[in-house]
């Protein structure tokens, strides 16, 4: 089988953080969190990168990857347009906010072939979470119907700064993923962790639940299974100016009608991100302790 792709969604505003998150220097010769997460596929196998952004930040990722992914993955940008939909869909001239993950993936769909990962360019993953989601592509368990995300312990992702927003997953005794369920406004306390409830009650969680922080793996077949979705959604939903088109949503979907398999897979590493802009010290703190253990050299690319 041929190496898998490595899909990096970061087109996103980062509106809650204020500022373009991606671009933020956090490591100790001025990397950004997406360096770490771009260095840990390569090792792990990944050959080619693929970059769905805004039209503006196409020139700053380039001038910062020069020289620095030459001879060692392949590299393209996407260019993530509010009016690329499928037909008879056009957007609505008062729409401005982009159309979500699943469309961010859709707009990828003419440079990826075979089996790829996705992930959000402001999330560090952790370089065994990349490993074992290569194993998965790189092998026959990756096909047209059958597909994977990487799992993670609710505990291992909190925020010190505020409530965030988890996917957690129902997951079936083969490892099969159910169904993602979302729940927002979770926060960790003494017993593991608790979440308002739609009527804005709080509920317990232990915080072992395994939770999606949009790590997937798909084959290029998630492209043709997704459209006529997409279509639904832009039937429904497209005349609102807010609504997103979610992959969760769509591998829901597509568990739910039999249309594939999504395999779970489990990683003990700790995610960690910049939700808020005070989370950046703890990014900056745990990169440099990885990198004083030399899980990572203090110069990536050199």
């Amino acid at each position: 089988m041929r190496s898998p792709s490595f899909l990096v969604l970061a087109a996103g505003m980062g509106s809650r953080y204020g500022g373009i998150k991606q671009m933020d220097p956090v490591g100790p010769n001025g990397e950004f969190v997406l360096d770490y997460s771009v260095f840990d596929a390569w090792r792990a196998g990944f050959n080619k990168v693929v970059f769905v952004i805004r039209e503006e930040l196409e020139e700053p990722l380039r001038q910062h990857f020069a020289g620095k992914l030459e001879g060692r993955m392949q590299v393209d940008y996407v260019w993530q347009q509010l009016h690329d939909l499928p037909a008879p869909f056009v957007c609505p001239p008062t729409r401005q906010k982009p159309w979500g993950t699943g469309h961010a993936i859709w707009s990828a769909r003419q440079v990826l072939k075979g089996s790829f990962a996705v992930i959000n360019a402001d999330d560090f993953y952790g370089a065994q979470s990349y490993a074992i989601l290569s194993g998965f592509l790189s092998s026959p368990q990756c096909s047209d119907d059958s597909y994977a995300m990487v799992a993670y312990r609710l505990a291992n992702t909190l925020s010190e700064h505020g409530t965030v927003s988890r996917g957690i997953c129902r997951v079936d005794a083969q490892g099969l993923l159910q169904d993602v369920a979302e729940r927002t406004s979770i926060e960790p306390v003494a017993e593991g962790a608790r979440y308002k409830d739609e009527s804005g009650n709080w509920q317990p969680l232990s915080g072992e639940e395994p939770a999606s922080l949009n790590l997937w793996g798909f084959s290029d077949s998630i492209f043709s299974k997704m459209e006529p979705l997409f279509k639904q959604f832009l039937e429904s939903r497209g005349e609102e100016e807010k609504s997103e088109f979610y992959i969760p949503s769509v591998v829901d979907s597509l568990i739910k009608a039999g249309h594939c398999r999504t395999k779970v897979l489990n990683t003990p590493e700790h995610w960690f991100g910049m939700t808020y802009a005070q989370d950046r010290d703890v990014v900056v703190n745990r990169i440099a302790a990885l990198t004083q253990k030399g899980v990572y050299p203090p110069r990536l690319w050199s």
